[in-house]
């Protein structure tokens, strides 16, 4: 055993570990281009959003409501951060957190572009939940104002969200009751003036912030409703939809008994 540890061929073998070893510890520490992403925050639509009120309207009487309209964020490290391999690794063996390389979550070219660019997008679903809302319930945005205040959280995703807090507080279900019949309902989803609500990724990990809050119903793009069944917590109720009226009328169902899409 004495000479074999002695063995020049023994001792390459345990230089080339030590090496490897060596290797692999600063390999884990090495900045890479991903970016690892979490639940975010939630805000209610229909309430406020650090103290101020997310939805004011005017040139149109308005309405009390009861229960929630939650949008859903996920959060992500910075657009210039670099994350490590041992991060990496961490994340992707954790439910809760999802790692996708960074020119995916940030196309841009810098932090600032990035934070640019999704102050634009806020800025334009804004206000395609206004046209949206205000299309389906037939109201001019001549006389009808609506202004949204979501501090700095960016991106289109709101849209849906928005655009129901507004048909809530202007016109409720359109029979004197609210459209959340009191319930904590979250969602997620980009929306065109037309009504149509379309994809925005990151639902496994949203689905997960809006079950921590307190909803037990998630509206799903419809085009998203595989991933949304990723880890999904067991109290949530995933409803898939395509268009504001199908989530309008989704809610109506759930208040009345009726027949209710799923994923």
């Amino acid at each position: 055993m004495t000479k074999a540890l002695k063995s020049p061929r023994t001792r390459a073998l345990a230089l080339c570990g030590v090496l490897i070893a060596a290797l692999f510890g600063v390999a884990a520490f090495v900045p890479l281009p991903y970016t690892v992403t979490w639940p975010g925050l939630t805000a209610d639509t229909l309430g406020s959003y650090r103290d101020k009120p997310v939805l004011t309207i005017s040139g149109a009487p308005l309405r009390s409501t009861t229960g929630e309209l939650r949008m859903v964020t996920i959060t992500a490290t910075n657009a210039d951060q670099r994350t490590s391999l041992w991060r990496s690794l961490q994340a992707w063996f954790d439910s809760k957190e999802a790692v996708q390389p960074t020119e995916v979550v940030y196309p841009q070219s810098s932090p600032a572009k990035a934070n640019e660019e999704t102050a634009e997008q806020m800025a334009q679903s804004q206000d395609s939940a206004t046209a949206a809302a205000l299309g389906y319930l037939h109201l001019s945005p001549d006389q009808v104002k609506v202004k949204v205040d979501l501090g700095d959280v960016g991106g289109p995703s709101a849209g849906q969200m928005l655009a129901l807090g507004i048909v809530d507080k202007l016109a409720g279900d359109g029979k004197g009751g609210d459209l959340t019949g009191g319930l904590t309902i979250a969602g997620t989803g980009t929306i065109d003036k037309d009504g149509t609500v379309g994809p925005v990724g990151g639902v496994p990990l949203k689905t997960q912030a809006a079950a921590r809050d307190g909803a037990t119903v998630f509206l799903v793009p419809k085009d998203e409703c595989t991933d949304a069944k990723v880890n999904t917590p067991k109290t949530l109720r995933l409803v898939p939809v395509g268009t504001l009226a199908e989530s309008v009328a989704a809610l109506d169902a759930l208040k009345s008994g009726g027949s209710v899409p799923s994923c």
